[in-house]
């Protein structure tokens, strides 16, 4: 049976088209995935997040313990802030991809994605166990049935998040005012006696905020967030838009551009590996790639001819013969264009590089380019 969150009767009222997404169901769109699409790059879009996981890790060798399991360098955190950093085996390939924000100065809040909750869990509890020196450190049971999670992403959701939140934080980063939070940092605030996280993130490309908050409070934030959002022309948004959005700008999800058998390296990752903060899961493996280099490179494409929208499986050719496969593809609403990501050799990643797909036996132009394929323009006066 798919599990529901705590916004399902919400979705249900709002007419989502509901779908199974890693064990869950969720809403793909509800207007159409162009027209969210474009809300939040234009305006504002609220997504439901409470399906992926939260786990929670404390005590006095929680930093040494995570910075033993993760790529990122957890003791640059600050309390109140976040990182992005992925989890990964010996052999370098990526369990999942995830974040990590210091809630206290011995407590951190992992956001794990939704179809990886039981094997990260898994991976860090036997990690754990393998290190007796650190039983000062706790994983707690995974906190994701008493926690509720949306975002609010777009160019005018600041408009409104302080009347959301007003007052200033009560933990993590202090601020006056929840607008005054800068890009990975978190606050906390009290609602209906309970306290609520409330990070700048985002998956989109665009400003915005993630609330993570317990369960019981989920439905009432998220309506009163679609209450303040109509000023801002606020639309919700499901799973189609998240994934066109986070295409554009290059963000990768997990079991597209990140599996068991790709690495942070392939993947265009290392500025989020921190080689000198000691040995870590896959440490060697990834230091031995990003000197020598390796098979495959993750790269963008767009189409340059007109065909159908690029799908993932699709096979990549170049010089006459088939070198790669896409992982993500979609029709772009915003540069109204086919755009995707891929993994390709080295030789044929360079920028300008001039790559097919094949779609139903027919074979369509394509070029390499540079990431981001999606770039925010920026006013001047």
């Amino acid at each position: 049976m798919l599990k529901r969150t705590p916004l399902f009767a919400a979705h249900q009222r709002l007419g989502g088209k509901l779908i199974e997404f890693g064990g869950w169901e969720m809403p793909v769109q509800y207007t159409s995935i162009v027209d969210e699409h474009l809300c939040v790059r234009r305006a504002a879009g609220i997504f439901d997040i409470s399906h992926m996981g939260e786990l929670l890790v404390s005590g006095t060798g929680s930093a040494d313990f995570l910075n033993r399991c993760l790529t990122n360098d957890i003791r640059k955190l600050a309390v109140g802030q976040g990182q992005y950093t992925l989890l990964c085996q010996e052999n370098g390939g990526v369990v999942d991809d995830l974040y990590a924000y210091r809630l206290d100065s011995e407590l951190y809040l992992l956001i794990l994605n939704a179809s990886r909750i039981e094997v990260d869990v898994a991976w860090f509890q036997a990690r754990l166990a393998a290190l007796p020196e650190l039983s000062g450190t706790t994983v707690l049971d995974p906190a994701s049935d008493r926690f509720g999670a949306f975002a609010v992403q777009g160019p005018r959701v600041v408009e409104y998040i302080d009347a959301l939140f007003p007052g200033p934080s009560m933990g993590g980063t202090a601020v006056s005012k929840a607008s005054d939070l800068k890009k990975n940092q978190l606050g906390a605030w009290t609602v209906s006696g309970e306290t609520v996280w409330v990070a700048r993130t985002g998956y989109t490309g665009e400003d915005g905020f993630e609330v993570i908050t317990p369960a019981p409070l989920t439905e009432s934030l998220w309506n009163r967030a679609l209450e303040f959002g109509q000023a801002v022309r606020q639309q919700p948004c499901g799973l189609g838009a998240r994934d066109t959005l986070r295409t554009e700008v290059c963000f990768p999800l997990y079991g597209h551009e990140l599996d068991e058998v790709t690495t942070p390296i392939e993947a265009g990752l290392s500025v989020f590996v921190s080689f000198d903060k000691g040995p870590f899961l896959g440490s060697d493996v990834l230091a031995r790639q990003k000197l020598e280099g390796t098979q495959k490179r993750l790269v963008a494409f767009r189409m340059t001819e007109k065909s159908p929208p690029p799908r993932p499986g699709y096979a990549v050719w170049a010089g006459g013969a088939p070198v790669g496969v896409a992982v993500s593809g979609t029709q772009s609403p915003s540069l109204q264009n086919g755009i995707g990501l891929a993994y390709v050799p080295p030789a044929v990643a360079e920028p300008g590089t001039v790559i097919e797909f094949e779609v139903r036996g027919r074979r369509f132009a394509a070029e390499v380019v540079r990431k981001p394929l999606y770039r925010k323009v920026t006013k001047t006066a």
